[in-house]
């Protein structure tokens, strides 16, 4: 091995471990200034009441209730056309590795849209073309095509994973590829859909651009009623609004709270994919 091999052999994983201990570093930071200035706003009374005094007293419940439904919205949007999409491109396009590439690319493309975009374009389609005012559902299926494609990349992980010999068992009981499908891809394709599912809810709960035209106010909102304006109250955009226009200490506490809220709601989504993702990269290495 010469010397530039082993120069280029050292330097690598260095590199790689000290790019990791920063982020490491930048994350313990964030979450030691959010817990030192926000947990002693977080009790009882602050996750079950409604903000009042433009944020300087209350709580959060309508906040969290609000990113609740909006991530559960966009979850019943995503899932379906991930689904399909997942299976098309491992089941159906299995032959045919130019138009597989394609989706890919599509959905990295997709996934590539920066945020503020998807904002613009649901105040052209929902508020200008279909008339609905600011509406929990017009959020929702903006943060569902936000999300597919992290879905459908997760499923499509989990889809080429299944062992050959489950196919090519099925094919030898005479099964047709819906049979096929049915039996032994949908059924093994759950924990996928259940990840990309969880770390697509991680983005969607933080995001503040796609919901500032069409779907957040700061107050005046409870549960929806209906679609046309409708909107609801967010995480995310509490957040943003207190940390551009509030002076007063009462609601900057409040800020520090809501803020740790919605990064420890995130960080339960993303830790609770981890043990999917890691049973499916170990079970991706015996097939």
């Amino acid at each position: 091995m010469t010397a530039s091999r082993r120069l280029i052999r050292f330097l690598l994983p260095s590199i790689a471990a000290l790019c990791a201990m920063f982020a490491l570093t930048a994350v313990i930071f964030i979450l030691g200034v959010l817990l030192v200035r926000g947990l002693g706003s977080i009790d009882w009374a602050f996750l079950t009441s409604d903000t009042r005094s433009a944020g300087a007293e209350g709580g959060i419940l309508y906040q969290i209730l609000g990113t609740l439904i909006l991530i559960a919205t966009a979850l019943a949007v995503a899932a379906p056309p991930a689904l399909a999409i997942g299976l098309t491109r491992v089941v159906f396009l299995r032959s045919r590795p130019r138009a597989a590439r394609v989706v890919d690319a599509l959905l990295h493309a997709l996934n590539g849209i920066p945020s503020i975009v998807f904002g613009i374009l649901g105040l052209l389609i929902f508020l200008k073309f279909f008339d609905w005012g600011k509406s929990w559902l017009a959020g929702g299926i903006l943060l569902g095509v936000m999300i597919l494609p992290t879905l459908t990349v997760s499923l499509v992980e989990r889809l080429a994973a299944v062992p050959r010999k489950y196919i090519e068992a099925a094919v030898g009981l005479g099964l047709t590829r819906e049979q096929i499908i049915t039996a032994v891809w949908l059924p093994q394709s759950w924990s996928g859909l259940l990840t990309g599912s969880l770390l697509g809810l991680a983005r969607a709960a933080g995001e503040t651009a796609p919901i500032l035209f069409v779907t957040a106010v700061f107050s005046g909102a409870t549960l929806p009623t209906g679609i046309r304006d409708n909107p609801v109250l967010a995480l995310p955009y509490h957040v943003f609004v207190l940390a551009q226009d509030s002076f007063n200490d009462d609601a900057r506490a409040n800020l520090w709270g809501a803020a740790l809220v919605l990064v420890l709601l995130v960080a339960c989504f993303n830790l609770a994919a981890l043990p999917l993702r890691l049973n499916l990269h170990e079970e991706s290495r015996h097939v």
